[in-house]
This record gives structure tokens, sequence and C-alpha cells, in this order.
């Protein structure tokens, strides 16, 4: 019996040891979390290149991307983003110093994939974190040379929908500004924009050509939010009145 009581705290410290979890492991679990945080900032619905999906992850702290596969988030099975995280854990029952460890993980960025879905755990390819070039500026538009352009028509006159037309080809505007035209009710409405992504405002510039009137502005930035319509030919044509 004197024997057995001296041996239960020791079965127990073992037993207790068997479930205890190694600073390794631990270090293993900062490091995944990481990765899914990583996961939940890149999940959402909108289509994305995997040029832009990987230059996201790489802009997240503590977050290398070491390679993107997958051509776009809509095609197939989407992007496959394989990111390199690190994580530290410090067990005083198992280690005497703290432990840290860089573990790689595939995180999925696709419509099919679920929120806070779980990164796959991956040996960690060779090679330096991939870089990834800065996005390109959207173009300018061009509020005054528009104004300048657009023709000016006398009050009692008439508006010639040819003639703005005309006034924006000479612009000579960069390809990715989207334009269009409408007549309505003696009057002309144009819409130069670029396109969003969808959560940001827009940019774009709008036109009124009327009798004793050329009007050019920008809305206001909550008409141009998605899915307000300010940046229609028709807000060009009936201004929306600003938010109040």
């Amino acid at each position: 019996m004197r024997r057995l009581l001296l041996l239960a705290p020791l079965l127990l410290f073992t037993g207790a040891c068997g479930v205890v979890q190694s600073s390794e492991g631990e270090a293993t679990d900062v490091a995944r979390e990481v990765a899914r945080k990583a996961g939940e900032r890149l999940y959402g619905q909108r289509p994305r290149t995997a040029e832009e999906v990987g230059r996201s992850a790489s802009g997240i702290d503590g977050v290398e991307v070491l390679r993107v596969t997958g051509s776009s988030t809509h095609d197939g099975d989407g992007v496959d983003v394989v990111v390199r995280t690190s994580g530290s854990a410090y067990n005083r029952w198992v280690d005497l110093e703290e432990v840290t460890v860089r573990r790689c993980f595939a995180v999925r960025v696709s419509p099919k994939s679920e929120w806070r879905e779980d990164p796959r755990d991956v040996d960690c390819p060779g090679g330096p974190p991939l870089t990834f070039a800065p996005p390109p500026e959207p173009p300018r538009l061009p509020y005054e040379e528009l104004r300048a352009k657009l023709p000016q028509v006398p009050e009692g006159g008439r508006v010639d929908e040819a003639k703005v037309r005309h006034a924006l080809a000479a612009l000579d505007l960069h390809p990715a500004i989207r334009t269009e035209v409408r007549a309505d009710g003696g009057r002309v409405g144009v819409l130069l924009s670029v396109k969003g992504n969808g959560f940001d405002a827009q940019d774009c510039l709008l036109a009124r050509v009327g009798p004793g009137a050329t009007e050019v502005w920008v809305p206001s930035r909550i008409q141009r939010m998605p899915g307000e319509g300010g940046c229609t030919v028709g807000n060009a044509l009936n201004p929306v009145p600003p938010p109040h």
C-alpha cells in the first residue's frame, strides 16, 4: 500500500504529461491561426485574378507568399495560396525556453470557400517569398478638359448629340475610361468612369449639356458607392439629390 501511495503522484504527473502539448505543437497552432486569419482577409465573392490575391496576401502582416496557383477566384477551384507564417509558444512543463516555428499552409480563395476555412498543412516550397508589383494607378478622369471641350448651347438652342460625342472623342481618353452618352428631353448626359473594385467608392465624372447650361461634376462619395447608382448616365440626366 505504501508503495502504491508513493507511485500515485508520479503516475498522475506522467498521465498529465501525456496530454500536455509540446511547445512546438502549440507554436504550430499559433502559426496556423495566422494563416486562418489571412484566409479571412482574403475571403470574398468579388472576382479577382491570382495576381490580385497574391498581392493582397503579401500585404498581410506575418505572412509570406511562397506559391500561387490557379488563374482567378471564379475559375475552377479558385486560387490556392501557399503562405509561410510563424508562431511561438512556451510550455514550462516540457521546454526550458520559448520555441518558435515557421510553417506553411495552403489557403483557398474561391466563392466556394467557407468562412474561417481551415488552411491545409503543406510542405514549404523552396525559394524566396514571391513579390508583386503594385497595382496600376487608375487613369485620371479629365474634369477640366471635359468642361473645356463640351459644347455650350445658348438658351432656346438645340443640343446636338453628335457634337457631344465628337468632343469626347477629341479628349483621346485612356482605354480604361468607359464612356456613355444618352440624349433625353432635349439634353445630353455623359458618364466617364473607371472600373471599381466592388467595395470602395467608384471614380466617375458626370456631365449634362442642355440649352443655357453645360455642367460637369463628381457625385458625392456615398453616391459613388456600389449599388447607390451615382455613377450612371441616368444620374447625369436626372441627378439624385445628395444625402442629408
